[in-house]
C-alpha cells in the first residue's frame, strides 16, 4: 500500500504526463488520443484512381472495346467499393 506522500506524487507525476504527452497516455488506456491528430487523411489518391478508371473504360465503350471497357469498368467499381468500405470504418471509429 502507497503512504498518502506517495499518492500524492504519484497523482502528481500523472498529471504531468498527461500534460506533457497525451498520446501516449491515451495509448496506455486503449484509446485515441484527444484532438484531430488520430483521425486519418481521406484516400484522394483512390479517389483519383477511381476516375481514371472509369474515364479509361467510357473512352474504350467508346472505341468499341466493349470487353476491355466491362473490365475497367468492375476495376472502378472494385476501387470505389474500398472508398466506401474506408469510409464506413472511419465513421464507426
Amino acid at each position: 500500500m502507497l503512504s498518502r506522500e506517495d499518492n500524492r506524487r504519484l497523482a502528481q507525476l500523472e498529471r504531468q504526463l498527461r500534460i506533457d504527452d497525451p498520446e501516449f497516455c491515451a495509448r496506455m488506456e486503449g484509446g485515441r488520443p484527444p484532438g484531430p491528430s488520430w483521425r486519418r487523411r481521406f484516400p484522394i489518391s483512390l479517389v483519383l484512381t477511381a476516375v481514371v478508371i472509369w474515364t479509361a473504360a467510357i473512352v474504350l465503350g467508346v472505341v468499341g472495346w466493349y470487353i476491355s471497357a466491362a473490365i475497367a469498368a468492375l476495376w472502378g467499381t472494385a476501387v470505389v467499393a474500398v472508398l466506401l468500405i474506408r469510409a464506413r470504418r472511419r465513421s464507426r471509429s
